[in-house]
């Protein structure tokens, strides 16, 4: 952790000392430092805690969370991001200040914020501290019960945490989580082969063998209607709910808008779709292992992880696991801060309180707002203690306050050039009070329990939310059009391989789907059905065609951009002469 700290310190040593520096990475991120640090703000001890606790509870059907995360990616990548680069905008809130008006930027600032302070930080927190709880054994070292271990973890956690994003801008939280994202994915691959180990008695492959032949329907990925995830909201609600994570959530696409060009912010975003196919064997598996080993002993089932993970690591390797642990937990909760802190200084205070503030003066309250943040969170997670289904499930809960409105404005003000902003202000007010009502509010005021489930209800909001803009947009329209107005400050020459990549990520994301299904993984008469190789081949001879076309209609894309850009010089040429 100290050797993480050096190496960032170096990194960024001169390189925070204006705004853009400090909030953009000055605006030279790598498609490497991108991805890495994607990977470590998305993939954190609350993913290791959570989907391992929902393996071991139920079944695999939570990796749509993270395995169908990457349709949200491909349209990151090849839509939105150069909108968003396109307009050299730093934060969401200002491209929608572009598009809107300031009302609405604030509106979506607050909604952010209370989502950040109240959903997002105290679950990163609050997994990290339980992962080192149960593997340290806390309580038991330091004499002091659950929950005041629990609390003090909390602490030292989010003070260290702090520092990073505080001190450090943007630049630092990349390079921390790049590093950082290497000791994960050595960790992440570690426990379940030592867990494959554990389970066949010594044998590898034994291990292996049991869980594909004893309880196969833990390895199963459809989820039905009685599992927290069904299938059928893949093509609903998840949709939405994973474009606003990868497309608009200012904590994640703010590496993306500190991209040196369009070419390597969509190799890091397409890269990190790569890492999300790993979600289901490096995070989930082990949670499949576990149930074997120890049946349904856990309550709480986030306990399942550590327990394993205390179990069959090395004591020696222990170290490197709560440095590797701690990395992850910081990376979310620095990244956060850092976003959070970004948005008050440049979306509040900049255009609302001082509009001539000076580089110093913003970095300056920037980091005073984020030690706020930081503090008010430290005495909300310890609260996550009392979630009766399992931290995973509350927290997606919870984000549909504030994930399904923003995206709706986002599309909507993308895609229609006369609607004005207060359908935006209306929707959000709407969604907030219609969210809450159809998934707690009618059951505890009413006695009404809405069975259907919430990413389906996410959908149905989204198609709802969208219709009112709409409507307004055709009673209230602007009186003038919006026009997009490219001001970009990098090269938007995009990356030659995009379409290609699309092409193998989405076969692969079908491919993980089919491995861990009735007829892969999950077949209960074998290790995998005859259908299996048959999908397979199929799958990549689908693959192999739309490759070749991809490369032909880029080289083709590629041709009449070079040949427009040759025109525009000589069109300002001629304008000069």
């Amino acid at each position: 952790m100290f050797l993480v700290a050096i190496i960032s310190y170096w990194k960024t040593k001169g390189e925070v000392n204006d705004s853009t520096g400090y909030f953009l990475a000055g605006r030279g991120l790598t498609g490497i430092f991108i991805a890495g640090s994607l990977l470590l703000t998305n993939l954190s001890a609350e993913q290791l805690i959570g989907l391992n606790g929902q393996a071991y509870r139920s079944n695999l059907s939570n990796m749509a969370w993270e395995v169908t995360a990457s349709f949200a990616i491909v349209i990151m990548a090849l839509y939105l991001l150069p909108k968003y680069l396109g307009g050299a905008f730093t934060t969401l809130p200002e491209f929608l200040s572009n598009r809107f008006d300031e009302g609405v930027r604030r509106y979506t600032v607050v909604l952010f914020m209370l989502g950040y302070v109240f959903v997002t930080i105290p679950s990163t927190l609050y997994s990290g501290a339980l992962a080192i709880l149960k593997v340290f054994d806390v309580p038991e070292i330091l004499n002091i019960s659950y929950s005041q271990s629990v609390w003090l973890l909390i602490w030292v956690i989010g003070i260290i945490g702090a520092i990073y994003a505080i001190f450090g801008g943007l630049k630092a939280v990349a390079v921390s989580d790049t590093i950082n994202g290497i000791g994960l994915l050595i960790v992440g691959i570690l426990v379940p082969v030592l867990g494959f180990i554990a389970l066949g008695d010594g044998s590898f492959l034994d291990g292996m063998k049991k869980i594909a032949v004893t309880h196969p329907e833990k390895l199963n990925a459809i989820g039905s209607s009685t599992d927290s995830v069904p299938f059928g909201t893949i093509f609903t609600g998840m949709i939405f709910a994973n474009l606003f994570y990868w497309g608009t959530n200012q904590y994640v696409i703010q590496r993306t808008l500190g991209a040196k060009n369009l070419a390597e912010g969509q190799k890091g975003v397409l890269l990190s779709g790569f890492y999300k196919l790993s979600v289901p064997f490096l995070m989930m598996i082990p949670g499949v292992i576990a149930f074997h080993l120890y049946g349904n002993q856990y309550d709480p089932v986030d306990l399942a992880y550590p327990a394993l993970v205390a179990d069959v690591l090395p004591t020696y390797l222990s170290g490197f696991f709560l440095a590797v642990l701690l990395g992850a937990v910081f990376s979310s909760f620095n990244s956060l801060l850092n976003s959070a802190a970004t948005m008050f200084a440049l979306d509040i205070y900049k255009p609302q309180f001082n509009p001539n503030a000076s580089d110093e003066k913003l970095i300056k309250i920037s980091k005073t707002f984020g030690w706020l943040i930081a503090i008010v969170s430290f005495f909300i997670s310890p609260l996550l203690m009392n979630a009766p289904d399992g931290l995973w499930d509350l927290i997606r809960r919870f984000t549909g306050f504030f994930n399904i409105p923003i995206i709706t404005i986002v599309l909507v003000g993308l895609l229609t050039k006369k609607v004005p902003p207060i359908a935006a202000k209306i929707v959000i007010v709407f969604h907030v009070v219609t969210y809450y009502m159809l998934v707690w509010g009618l059951n505890q005021l009413f006695g009404i329990e809405i069975t259907l489930n919430f990413i389906h209800i996410y959908a149905i909001l989204f198609t709802v939310e969208a219709l009112i803009m709409l409507v307004i947009g055709r009673l209230r329209p602007l009186e003038k059009a919006y026009q997009y107005a490219p001001n970009a400050k990098v090269s938007m020459v995009p990356w030659k391989y995009s379409l290609l990549t699309v092409v193998v990520l989405l076969a692969m994301v079908v491919a993980v789907y089919v491995t861990f299904s009735p007829i892969g993984l999950a077949y209960e008469n074998g290790v995998v059905s005859s259908y299996y190789w048959l999908s397979m081949i199929a799958l990549t001879i689908v693959t192999v065609i739309l490759g070749v076309l991809s490369v032909k209609r880029w080289t083709k894309r590629y041709s009449q951009y070079l040949q427009n850009q040759h025109q525009q010089v000589i069109d300002q040429i001629d304008k000069l002469a």
